[in-house]
């Protein structure tokens, strides 16, 4: 009988690390371990240890022929201020374009607004004589003195990481592989990021603060890979290592190493590639996917079967330009912490009780109550059940930090403050679905909402109520969601090139620029026998301050010079974005883009037997939970959501209990189960036009 092979999925979260196993024959095993935000590779490390023992495999790993990782190493060290100690060499005159940013307001509401300190102290940023116009031509020779002096004062201070950035790079490189090269003579060392090799493009200040986050976490994300790679071979794993990045594609460790901003938003990216298998399934190609853990909740927008792509995000604050998913991210999760402000208002998050201490129902030492123990103290959570049993909860414990921290302050009784944490965690997530959707011209209401998360499914359907939204899908491995989407990405590197010039002047050189850059794509994927090149163009209207992202450019119209067709699809997205395109006004190009995607084998999804309607075999018990449109308490079935099968339907108001995550079925809504294992929470009461 031939041994069965593994591929694996990993995501490293704030709160859980979680893993989802998929074998040849296509069956999968859930595990989510508590992360050690100490050491990540050790909760890694703990959970196979513990899927082998599961499986009766000592040499587990040697059966293992893919692993793809997502981390939030790089992410953390941004946001937590521990990046490594970084300097900066950048043109004379230049050096504090880091701390003026864009010198425009950037929350013009707020008057007390300010901005983060940057990465880089001006001590550190160190100017260096040299020009290059925006032609590529030399004007002022490059200063290797200057270089000399900078690479000094690095070794006085103990700098780990330097960030190259000069003007006009982007049109020729030769001065930052100069210094790059002079400073690496000195400081053998010393990690070095350039920005033409980083970012080539332009906006200045942007591309500062990229090559600059890239430095800082180059070497925290190498040793920690390192580390990681040499611990896994150590355990007999020979297969392939894949690093999950911000654009939802994967890579080799070695491009991660190279180019680790590419991997600063690692984790959620995941999530949508994993929402379009699932609708996929069902026919469908766009949708709204939510991730509500431990710790964050994530929101995005997926339109006839693609994410949209971004390159404005920001870390920490700090200027991000590397192409990203367009994900909404806000501090809302299971372990959010309730709080009440001066004026006597409750909110929830963005702090986090986190893996330890955790929320106060864990008995780890956590005393602040969080939206956990809301959902205990309502009903919503079982104490002897959660995380099938491993980790037992304290009602008590729940009860009494929300009575000392909440209850009393606001002069209420505990069951009517944990409804209010509750809500409120509802309202903040819903916000931010609207952010994606509403504030777009989107109407959600138009959209299926795939859900994930161990904390996700317990706020679907009363997010879902609040929007209008009708149906809400639960996958089998909504709480490893992310692990899920790793399983299911191709390879992919982005290349960009600036060519700044009126559009139909600029098509000349566009065939080009994109042949130059699918030539470095193949390269990058070399080996790979299906390689797919996806062109996209920033444009925009001459006079226009920012420019517009078009994707999905047809390569014929590229390499044909098709202007009408460019034209009208820049036209199209303006008016969709803005809501009015000025079809006579002309366009000017800014950057050409690529995309280069190795086509990966994708797991193929397991098929249930219909098992018919009735779910009474999985029934468990019946419990008092809180009903939040009548706001009182009720009687309602809970069932084992691991015994629910192809078929089964239930009426609301239910609870719905895995291992690893528990469904909330309110009133009016009604669960079915489909042929792939997914919950599918219908609002009866709106389908029917109620």
């Amino acid at each position: 009988m031939k041994a069965s092979r593994y591929r694996l999925g990993v995501d490293v979260g704030g709160t859980f690390t979680d893993f989802l196993l998929i074998d040849d024959a296509g069956k999968s095993r859930v595990l989510k371990t508590p992360s050690t935000p100490h050491d990540p590779a050790e909760a890694v490390l703990d959970g196979l240890a513990e899927m082998a023992a599961d499986l009766g495999l000592p040499a587990f790993l040697e059966r293992v022929e893919r692993i793809v990782h997502g981390t939030t190493v790089a992410t953390n060290a941004i946001l937590t201020g521990t990046a490594a100690r970084t300097g900066l060499l950048t043109t004379h005159g230049f050096r504090d374009a880091l701390q003026m940013r864009r010198g425009i307001r950037e929350e013009r509401y707020n008057n007390k607004y300010m901005a983060p300190e940057p990465v880089v102290p001006r001590w550190l940023r160190l100017p260096v004589r040299e020009r290059i116009d925006y032609s590529g031509k030399e004007v002022m020779p490059l200063s290797l003195e200057d270089v000399e002096t900078a690479a000094e004062l690095f070794d006085g201070a103990d700098i780990e990481a330097a960030a190259i950035c000069f003007m006009h790079a982007y049109a020729n490189n030769a001065h930052e592989r100069a210094a790059a090269d002079r400073l690496r003579e000195l400081l053998p060392e010393l990690y070095i990021s350039i920005s033409s090799e980083v970012l080539p493009q332009v906006r200045f200040y942007e591309r500062t603060s990229t090559t600059v986050l890239n430095a800082a976490v180059g070497p925290i994300l190498k040793t920690y890979i390192d580390r990681l790679v040499t611990r896994l071979e150590n355990a007999g794993f020979g297969g392939a290592l894949w690093i999950m990045q911000s654009n939802g594609g994967v890579c080799a460790p070695e491009a991660a190493v190279r180019r680790p901003a590419h991997a600063l938003l690692s984790g959620p990216a995941a999530g949508p590639v994993a929402g379009l298998s699932c609708a996929g399934r069902r026919n469908e190609n766009s949708f709204i996917t939510i991730d509500m853990g431990g710790t964050s909740f994530e929101a995005c927008l997926v339109r006839n079967g693609a994410p949209t792509i971004t390159t404005d995000a920001a870390v920490g604050g700090f200027a991000m330009a590397l192409p990203s998913m367009d994900i909404k991210s806000i501090g809302a999760g299971g372990g959010s912490i309730a709080w009440i402000d001066n004026g006597g208002l409750l909110h929830m998050g963005p702090q986090s009780a986190g893996a330890r201490p955790g929320p106060a129902c864990y008995d780890l030492g956590g005393t602040e109550p969080t939206c956990s123990d809301a959902n205990l103290v309502l009903g919503y959570l079982s104490t002897g059940s959660f995380a099938g049993g491993r980790l037992p909860l304290d009602a008590a414990l729940a009860r009494s930090a929300i009575e000392k921290r909440i209850a009393v302050p606001l002069g209420c009784g505990a069951t009517e403050a944990a409804a209010g944490m509750y809500r409120i965690m509802n309202t903040a997530m819903a916000a931010a679905i609207r952010e994606i959707s509403v504030e777009r011209g989107v109407d959600p209401r138009d959209f299926p909402m795939i859900c994930a998360g161990g904390a996700g499914a317990l706020h679907a359907a009363m997010i879902a109520r609040e929007l209008g939204i009708r149906q809400v899908l639960v996958p089998c491995d909504a709480s490893v969601f992310c692990a899920a989407g790793m399983m299911h990405a191709d390879l992919r590197h982005d290349f960009v090139r600036s060519c700044a010039a009126p559009l139909v002047d600029g098509l000349d050189r566009l065939p080009f620029l994109m042949a130059e850059m699918e030539d470095e794509g193949r390269r990058a994927l070399a080996g790979m026998t299906g390689i797919r090149f996806d062109h996209a163009l920033d444009l925009r209207y001459v006079g226009q301050y920012h420019e517009v992202r078009v994707d999905r450019i047809p390569g014929d119209a590229i390499k044909g010079s098709d202007l009408e067709t460019i034209r009208e699809l820049f036209h199209g997205t303006h008016e969709r974005l803005y809501g009015y395109a000025l079809e006579d006004a002309p366009v000017e190009l800014i950057n050409a883009r690529l995309a280069a995607v190795g086509i990966t084998e994708k797991p193929a999804p397991a098929e249930e037997p219909e098992a018919g309607d009735n779910p009474d075999r999985a029934f468990r018990e019946r419990r008092r939970i809180f009903l939040p449109e009548g706001r009182r308490f009720s009687e309602a079935p809970v069932y084992d959501g691991n015994r629910l099968a192809h078929g089964n339907r239930l009426e609301g108001p239910a609870v719905v209990e895995t291992a690893v995550t528990t469904i909330l079925v309110p009133e009016e809504f009604a669960l079915f189960v489909d042929r792939f294992g997914t919950a599918v929470l219908t609002d009866e009461a709106r389908s029917a036009g109620r």
